[in-house]
């Protein structure tokens, strides 16, 4: 049930949504998408985001134009229960603080993309009698998304399949929004080597460890930046995340007996190394190949991009959802797959031996550019509108 009629709003008036989750870029990026969705269908449109006090949200969301307020929710601790005593005060404190945002925003609608916050924040809302929508983008449903598709009006999903974890009359196949800079871009590939200072003629692979950083594909570059530094032949751009920064330059220094500046260092040319790569339509403009964790938000953009990918699933995320994410690209030939327990030993060879190989690199962008699901921002921000539109018809 509705909170009450004056909540609800025609298409002539603006209309009040909150957006919330957050913790990675691949909770954020979608997000903010989607509020720039609503934006173009709705200029007048009033969002307001709420995330979790202390992640990249509390930044990235403010960056992009959009308010946010913190709740102080955390994860559980999964290996040591005894410490969620903390975690579960956390909890009544983001679910009491919710119901205030809620109170005080007057939302008529509420999405969840994923996090911490989307949990206390979509529960309150649904009790209070606002519509959810919440959006699933991995191939395995999160545990949160679980327990809030009972009172969600709209589940929006990236894989088919998903009605064993949904009720399939909420399912909408919509994919996974992305930043829309990336589609948008016109730049060409020499732009775009000029750009990382790196010869647009030699093969280039990319190495995404994600906005925080993957152990794995930074200790398996650490471990051989002789290789980096015999193979002059192929050129690499590595985006270590902002954890692991600072032992890869430790790393290169010793290398090298060259400090890092700019990115750079003279004796590997080949190399380009940074925290956060903040233009990514550039390093995917460079970028032959593609070594990444399985996350649904780069997989979503490597589909709609047509880039080859080596998908490195992370070990450490819940129900190993990764690797259930890599595996539906690899069982359609759109990728391949590298343990990450092999990773060390086959990781680094395989990708330069497959960026070399442009027959299996055109295949598999073809495959990949099969699965693309477009204008997934655009259509989950229609059906925001059309529960807010259409009250009567969204009663459960």
């Amino acid at each position: 049930m509705l909170m009450d009629n004056k909540h609800t709003a025609t298409t002539n008036e603006a209309p009040r949504i909150i957006i919330s989750g957050g913790g990675t870029g691949g909770h954020i990026f979608p997000a903010i998408s989607i509020a720039n969705a609503l934006r173009q269908l709705r200029p007048q449109a009033d969002i307001l985001f709420v995330g979790a006090e202390g992640r990249m949200e509390m930044q990235r969301v403010p960056d992009a134009g959009y308010p946010i307020i913190g709740l102080p929710v955390a994860g559980f601790d999964r290996q040591h229960l005894w410490k969620n005593f903390g975690v579960l005060v956390k909890l009544l404190r983001s679910q009491w603080k919710a119901k205030k945002i809620i109170k005080d925003f007057r939302p008529q609608a509420a999405v969840g993309v994923g996090g911490y916050a989307s949990g206390p924040l979509l529960k309150t809302a649904a009790l209070m009698g606002i519509p959810t929508l919440i959006q699933e983008q991995n191939s395995y449903a999160g545990v949160t998304n679980k327990l809030l598709a009972k009172n969600a009006k709209r589940i929006c999903v990236a894989y088919e399949g998903m009605e064993k974890f949904f009720p399939a009359d909420k399912l909408l196949l919509t994919g996974n929004p992305v930043r829309q800079n990336l589609l948008d871009h016109h730049i060409t590939r020499q732009e775009a080597a000029a750009y990382f200072g790196l010869d647009p003629e030699k093969p280039t692979i990319l190495i995404l460890g994600g906005s925080l950083g993957a152990r794995t594909l930074n200790e398996t570059l650490m471990a051989t930046p002789e290789t980096i530094h015999a193979r002059d032949d192929v050129q690499f751009i590595w985006q270590t995340g902002k954890i692991y920064i600072d032992r890869v330059k430790d790393t290169i220094t010793t290398f090298t007996g060259q400090p890092l500046r700019n990115c750079r260092v003279p004796m590997l040319p080949n190399l380009y190394v940074t925290d956060f790569i903040k233009n990514m339509d550039q390093a995917y403009a460079a970028a032959d190949l593609v070594v990444s964790r399985a996350g649904a938000g780069s997989i979503s953009e490597f589909c709609l991009l047509g880039k080859p990918v080596i998908l490195v699933p992370s070990p450490n995320v819940a129900e190993d959802h990764q690797t259930k994410n890599a595996m539906a690209l690899v069982n359609k030939g759109a990728a391949l797959c590298v343990k990450d327990s092999e990773a060390h030993d086959k990781l680094l060879d395989l990708a330069i031996d497959l960026v070399y190989d442009r027959e299996k690199l055109d295949e598999l962008s073809r495959n990949i550019r099969r699965l693309a699901l477009p204008d997934s921002a655009r259509i989950i921000a229609q059906e925001v509108l059309k529960l807010i539109d259409n009250p009567k018809e969204e009663k459960a």
